[in-house]
């Protein structure tokens, strides 16, 4: 009984971490919608899923194109092959930059509000365990 509640919550704890992740790829499009040629990612979700779901050694490595570079050690959960895309352009730019700032505070918005109903989702369960665990006094 306790590893089918173990295995829920690991899975919410993934999700959570996977929507923080996906926040964290949304702020560094919106802080670099100024930066020439950048080109903005995002996070496949359901990939990502997949992936910290079948394994949770899975990292995202950083890509480095020299030596000189700095092993960032990657982030856990996500395999770097499945869980960014670039994000199709809408309105070309005269930079070479493909962030759109009203995708992407949509995207966030919509990233931190189901992160958000995740989090009430997970402390409701855990209230209905606590109740059925104190025998419902």
């Amino acid at each position: 009984m306790l590893d089918k509640i173990a295995k829920h919550f690991d899975f919410q704890q993934r999700a959570l971490d996977t929507r923080a992740q996906r926040a964290e790829v949304i702020a560094s499009n919106i802080a670099n919608a100024d930066t020439p040629y950048y080109k903005a990612v995002d996070l496949d979700f359901k990939a990502a899923m997949q992936a910290a779901a079948g394994n949770g050694q899975k990292t995202l490595a950083l890509v480095t194109t020299s030596p000189q570079h700095i092993n960032g050690g990657g982030l856990p959960g996500f395999d770097d092959k499945t869980a960014l895309l670039y994000r199709s352009q809408v309105q070309p730019s005269l930079d070479g930059n493909t962030v759109d700032m009203d995708i992407e505070r949509a995207q966030f918005t919509d990233n931190a509000m189901k992160y958000q109903a995740s989090l009430t989702f997970l402390n409701r369960r855990i209230a209905n365990l606590s109740e059925a665990i104190k025998g419902g006094q």
